[in-house]
C-alpha cells in the first residue's frame, strides 16, 4: 500500500513539475505569420473532466489561425457540436516575451489559458501544449494539428508521447475521426472570395 501511494505521489508531482518543463520551439515565428491559415485539429487529449466525458463524441474540426497586428494569433475553431450544429469559438491569444507562448481567458468557458506551442513544422504539423486554470483547478489540454486531414503514424505516436509526458492518461488521448461533410462544406465557403 505504501508503494502504491508513492507511486501516486509522484505522478502528481510529476503532473506539477511538467507545466513549467515545457518549452515552446526555440525558433517559433513570433509574428506567427507563418502559422497562419487553415489547420485540421487531428488528435487532442487531456486529464480534464469535460474533456473525458464528451471525448467520445468529438470528431476532427479546423482552427483558422490569424496574426494580430501585435504578434499575438486569433484562433477560430469550427467543429460539429454534439447535435451536429456548427459551432465555432474564437479566442485571441497574446503573446507573451517568451517566442511561441501565449495567454488567453477563454471567450466560451472563461478558463486562463497558458499556451504553448511546442513542435511546428509550419507546412505539416503543430503540436500545442496549454495548462489551463479555471477558479481553484487546472487542467493540460495538447493537440495536434495538421494542414492536411492525414498525418503521419510517426507524428500520431509522437503527440502520444508528447501527451504521456505532459501526465495525460494514455486513455484520454484521442486521434479525432474525420467528419468528411463538415470539411468540405468548409473548404467550400473558404475558396469563395
Amino acid at each position: 500500500a505504501m508503494a502504491s501511494l508513492l507511486t501516486l505521489l509522484g505522478a502528481v508531482l510529476c503532473s506539477l513539475m511538467v507545466s513549467s518543463e515545457v518549452v515552446p520551439q526555440a525558433d517559433f515565428d513570433l509574428q506567427a505569420v507563418r502559422m497562419a491559415g487553415e489547420w485540421y485539429l487531428i488528435g487532442i487529449a487531456s486529464n480534464a473532466q469535460w474533456f473525458v466525458k464528451g471525448k467520445d463524441k468529438m470528431k476532427m474540426g479546423t482552427t483558422m489561425i490569424t496574426p494580430t497586428a501585435d504578434g499575438g494569433m486569433e484562433l477560430s475553431f469550427s467543429g460539429l457540436s454534439q447535435n451536429n450544429t456548427c459551432r465555432t469559438m474564437v479566442n485571441v491569444a497574446n503573446k507573451t516575451e517568451v517566442p511561441g507562448k501565449f495567454t488567453y481567458i477563454s471567450r466560451y468557458w472563461g478558463y486562463v489559458s497558458d499556451l504553448r506551442m511546442v513542435d511546428v513544422k509550419y507546412d505539416e504539423y503543430a503540436l500545442s501544449y496549454s495548462f489551463n486554470t479555471m477558479g481553484n483547478g487546472t487542467f493540460v489540454v495538447d493537440r495536434l494539428y495538421g494542414r492536411d486531414v492525414e498525418l503521419s503514424d510517426e507524428l500520431k505516436e509522437k503527440f502520444r508521447q508528447f501527451s504521456l509526458q505532459t501526465g495525460i492518461l494514455p486513455e484520454n488521448i484521442v486521434i479525432l475521426p474525420k467528419n468528411g461533410t463538415f470539411t468540405l462544406v468548409v473548404k467550400f465557403y473558404i475558396k469563395i472570395p
